[in-house]
């Protein structure tokens, strides 16, 4: 499925709600349940893959990940790729151009707590070295995440970065961590016709309040993976007979240190 049809789902008469998954057999489970396109959550790819989040995946093993969900999932496929696993926009376009030929039809790219300069750099770098070819590119910014500004502050940064994004290239405007409904009302409302897409989290309101507040994409991000690993501890201690130990975003990323 082309970057087209998952341009036009941003669209829709409903809220674009996304079940990330983080393999094969949940990409598949994801689309058998119903889902109109199939997104990735980084953290839970890095944590199947046996690495810490926190763009330490190298970047083979990322594409390797994405080869086996493209290869079940017939629904648009959109992929976060952190920080593009590089701070080098070329060395990212290509990685995303690799991307595309395996068949993905979007990203999610994330400034994190480099310069919004970076991101956008980035950005031009990967509309470049696509040339003609479309994707669709979610561009993220962690301002609400984690925690750089708040109240008006946290808005007015938002925009000023989601300018910057979408002049240079970026379809959609990714800010996890917002969750006060005027907040989305007025971020949703200053970034049209570039859709807004908030994440699950505490407090969030309602499908059809977000969608009314102009929100046009919600992803689940890390819980549908965190809920499994969590549930295979559960289960695994059950069955041996042991205390069962919390198994949260924390435990992973220190199991997997190595």
């Amino acid at each position: 499925m082309n970057a087209q049809t998952l341009r036009d789902l941003h669209a829709g008469e409903r809220l674009l709600v996304l079940a990330n998954a983080w393999d094969g057999a949940s990409a598949a489970i994801v689309q058998h349940a119903g889902a109109p396109a199939v997104a990735t959550t980084s953290a839970g790819v890095a944590w199947s893959c046996g690495w810490p989040d926190g763009d330490r995946l190298p970047v083979a093993e990322m594409l390797a990940a994405v080869r086996r969900i493209a290869r079940v999932v017939t629904v648009p496929l959109t992929v976060d790729i952190e920080e593009g696993c590089s701070d080098d926009p070329a060395q990212v376009a290509d990685f995303v151009s690799s991307l595309v030929d395996v068949g993905v039809a979007g990203i999610n790219i994330e400034d994190g707590t480099k310069a919004p300069a970076l991101l956008a750099d980035k950005l031009r770098a990967i509309r470049a070295r696509l040339g003609g070819r479309d994707l669709f590119i979610n561009s993220r910014t962690d301002v609400y995440l984690r925690g750089m500004a708040s109240g008006d502050a946290a808005v007015e940064e938002t925009l000023r970065r989601a300018s910057l994004y979408r002049e240079a290239g970026a379809d959609g405007m990714f800010v996890p961590g917002i969750a006060a409904r005027d907040e989305i009302q007025r971020v949703a409302a200053a970034l049209q016709p570039m859709p807004l897409n908030v994440m699950l989290v505490p407090g969030l309101p309602s499908r059809e309040e977000l969608f009314a507040a102009g929100a046009r994409r919600l992803s689940a991000g890390i819980a549908l993976s965190l809920e499994a690993y969590a549930t295979a501890g559960r289960k695994a201690a059950e069955f041996l007979g042991t205390e069962p130990k919390d198994i949260g975003y924390g435990t992973l990323n220190t199991l997997l240190a190595g």
